[in-house]
């Protein structure tokens, strides 16, 4: 595998205490798997800084300070994010499938299309 840093900039934005937020940082670091990709975690605890971040609710995965999964017409919010999986469940954070599918679409460091078919 080629690893490259693209300099894809990932940002997770969540509300103090949020639960979901050790999950999302464990299906990141499942998905990068040692990849040379910078994650900044902000905690965001104010609607002015929910708004400014157009957070969607916690927590928010911004590629390049967009999300890529954002629902039009929704906004922001300090409350838990529900997301919905390409199977149909909801769960508190991306699931890894979800998550490998838009880091290939960005294309961050070294992911290919060969990543994206592993399960």
């Amino acid at each position: 595998m080629n690893v490259r840093d693209d300099g894809v900039r990932l940002t997770v934005l969540a509300v103090p205490d949020c639960p979901n937020a050790p999950v999302v940082r464990e299906r990141i670091t499942a998905v990068l798997d040692g990849r040379a990709v910078a994650v900044e975690f902000v905690e965001v605890s104010e609607e002015a800084t929910a708004a400014r971040w157009r957070m969607a609710g916690s927590p928010t995965l911004l590629l390049d300070g967009v999300d890529p999964i954002a629902v039009p017409d929704t906004g922001p919010s300090l409350s838990c994010r529900l997301h919905r999986h390409a199977d149909g469940t909801t769960d508190g954070a991306p699931s890894v499938e979800d998550l490998r599918r838009m880091l290939a679409a960005s294309g961050p460091a070294g992911t290919t299309g060969e990543e994206r078919d592993e399960r």
